[in-house]
């Protein structure tokens, strides 16, 4: 008997439940690549790892691991010298991006006011060397351009009885000068130079501002040393300064430059006592700014001023450890000076320039 013949039996695939497994993807899973022993690398399209040909699948939220990251760093920045917020801004992204925090500033190359140096470069050239001669020899002392056509304020004692005054100027040319005016009681002088134009005058400040311990530059030409920059502080104000009214009173010749002649400090009084001589019989007494910049025979008649490039006095008298019969090389300024203070000069110059000051105007015409 034989077995009927039936065809093979084909294996049957299990029977699937509805949803008991996902559907095979739509795309052949991409083989890993092995870069080296234990590293294993999965290959991705670039865009944070979304499979290729399905743009619904979610992507790894890799943003939120690299903000944490840098509110760390900003955290951390933060505790050394602030600023997260502006880091965070600039790194994630959110508005425009953050630039760095910017400092005002001054270009100090352009700026004068309050430096010796700034003060000395613009003043100058308002601050003049006076050379009077006298019959009895010639005085050296200094003197302040208040106007471009050739008005100068020196003291009087620096001009009084010359027959002839000779004014040299920064940029070194050499002009005769008139007396225009003179005032002994307030030691005070107005000189004008003879065919010059175009001169720098000073600008005068307000003197009665000055403070004790506000900083002063003195320029002058101490022992004809043109030009001399020394600064200090206003030591003291309203000193009630006494001194001769005319040059050559006295022991003491002030800033007398002729060979044979004294060269100790002008002569003055303060508190009932003489300096640097006797003043003699003829002598005047006024309020006087004192100061610690050094002052020498020749600064007389010079300028003292602010670091903003004032003058607030004119440099009148100093104190000298050394009388009229020492040597020059012992005397010097030891941080006592005088100076009228400007408010004063400025007081009286429409009377000097009328010739009618105190003293009425005399002196050198030529």
């Amino acid at each position: 008997m034989s077995l009927p013949e039936h065809e093979p039996q084909q294996p049957q695939p299990y029977p699937q439940a509805s949803g008991a497994y996902p559907p095979p993807p739509p795309y052949e899973p991409a083989a890993p690549m092995h870069a080296g022993p234990g590293t294993t690398i999965w290959p991705g399209n670039g865009d944070g790892g979304t499979p290729p040909g399905n743009p619904d699948s979610p992507r790894p939220r890799r943003a939120r691991r690299s903000v944490g990251l840098i509110a760390a760093v900003a955290i951390a920045a933060a505790a050394v010298g602030g600023g997260t917020a502006t880091l965070i801004e600039r790194w994630t992204g959110n508005g425009t991006t953050a630039s760095a925090p910017g400092v005002s500033g001054t270009n100090a190359s352009r700026s004068t006011n309050g430096t010796v140096a700034g003060v000395a470069q613009a003043v100058s050239p308002s601050i003049v060397e006076i050379s009077a001669t006298s019959s009895s020899g010639e005085s050296t002392g200094s003197g302040v351009i208040v106007t471009s056509g050739g008005e100068i304020v020196t003291n009087n004692h620096v001009v009084a009885g010359s027959d002839q005054v000779k004014v040299r100027t920064s940029d070194g040319k050499t002009y005769t000068a008139s007396v225009v005016g003179t005032d002994p009681d307030k030691d005070l002088a107005l000189i004008k130079v003879q065919g010059a134009s175009g001169l720098k005058p000073a600008s005068l400040g307000n003197s009665d501002n000055l403070r004790v311990g506000d900083q002063v530059v003195a320029i002058g030409s101490p022992e004809g040393l043109t030009g001399t920059v020394t600064s200090g502080i206003v030591s003291a104000l309203n000193r009630d300064v006494t001194v001769a009214k005319e040059q050559g009173q006295g022991q003491g010749q002030g800033d007398t430059q002729g060979q044979g002649r004294g060269r100790g400090g002008w002569p003055f009084e303060f508190g009932g006592q003489q300096f640097n001589g006797d003043t003699g019989s003829s002598k005047t007494t006024y309020k006087a700014i004192q100061t610690d910049a050094s002052l020498n025979p020749g600064n007389s008649g010079g300028a003292l001023i602010d670091m903003n490039g004032n003058i607030i006095g004119i440099n009148s008298a100093m104190y000298s450890p050394s009388s009229a019969s020492a040597s020059s090389s012992s005397a010097g300024s030891v941080g006592l000076g005088f100076a009228i203070p400007i408010n004063t000069v400025k007081a009286d110059l429409d009377s000097l320039r009328s010739g009618s000051g105190s003293g009425g105007g005399s002196g050198a015409n030529s």
